[in-house]
């Protein structure tokens, strides 16, 4: 394998089927079976899930940006609560960990804890996303990459890789297979924000943007096999 240990960035949509919306559980279901596949090989996984099938903030615009923040980290929360479940059912021992406290229902995310979990081959899925108003997902998946360790970042999307423009408006969009961080900051390409890829910059943590709806890519992408795009 050419990765030890990866944090897989999943966005709440992935979670929520055709719909967009909420939770559809033969998706997360599917989703799960295929990270255990990668698990079995002994690869080490992390785990950072969005809240998008549930709430989006930055779009309440007559809402206290805190208190926008503050709901999706719920969102968050609960999407990474029906990866554990699934999990469960598919036969692979996972964690889950917030960034804010919920003592009842998940582990407060300590990052000597999180890095025992995944050297005892237990999934790590992180909710909350940083726990602070403000940072997006995409910068608490960076952040958790930086802090535990983790090789790469995969960015598991619904499209095939990272576009010069958007390939659904315009037809001739040319997709990379390979960019650097400073175009990605310059260019204002949209694969994380614009913390995020900074932060991925800083610490040299590459990102592997990839189509997850496509069945076997997460296990090519350990592999090293060429498929998306990387930035680096």
């Amino acid at each position: 394998m050419k990765y030890n240990r990866i944090l897989l960035k999943l966005s709440g949509e992935t979670l929520s089927g055709v719909d967009g919306k909420g939770i559809d559980f033969d998706s997360v279901l599917s989703i799960c079976r295929e990270i255990k596949e990668v698990h079995d090989l002994g690869i080490e996984i992390a785990i950072v899930v969005g809240g998008g099938n549930f709430w989006r903030g930055r779009c309440n615009q007559h809402m206290d940006r805190c208190t926008a923040d503050h709901i999706g980290m719920l969102a968050t929360t609960m999407n990474a609560l029906a990866l554990h479940d699934g999990f469960r059912q598919v036969g692979c021992e996972s964690r889950v960990q917030t960034g804010i406290e919920m003592r009842q229902i998940a582990e407060f995310y300590i990052r000597n804890r999180a890095v025992r979990h995944m050297e005892k081959d237990r999934i790590c899925i992180f909710g909350c996303g940083t726990g602070s108003p403000f940072f997006s997902t995409d910068t608490a998946a960076s952040l958790r990459a930086a802090e535990t360790n983790c090789d790469i970042i995969f960015k598991a999307t619904n499209v095939d890789g990272v576009y010069d423009k958007d390939p659904k408006l315009y037809n001739d969009a040319v997709m990379y297979d390979e960019i650097t961080y400073i175009d990605v900051l310059n260019k204002k390409i949209n694969v994380m924000d614009s913390t995020a890829t900074s932060l991925c910059m800083d610490n040299d943590i590459p990102i592997l943007v990839f189509d997850v709806n496509k069945k076997g890519n997460l296990l090519k992408a350990v592999k090293g096999e060429k498929i998306g795009t990387i930035v680096k």
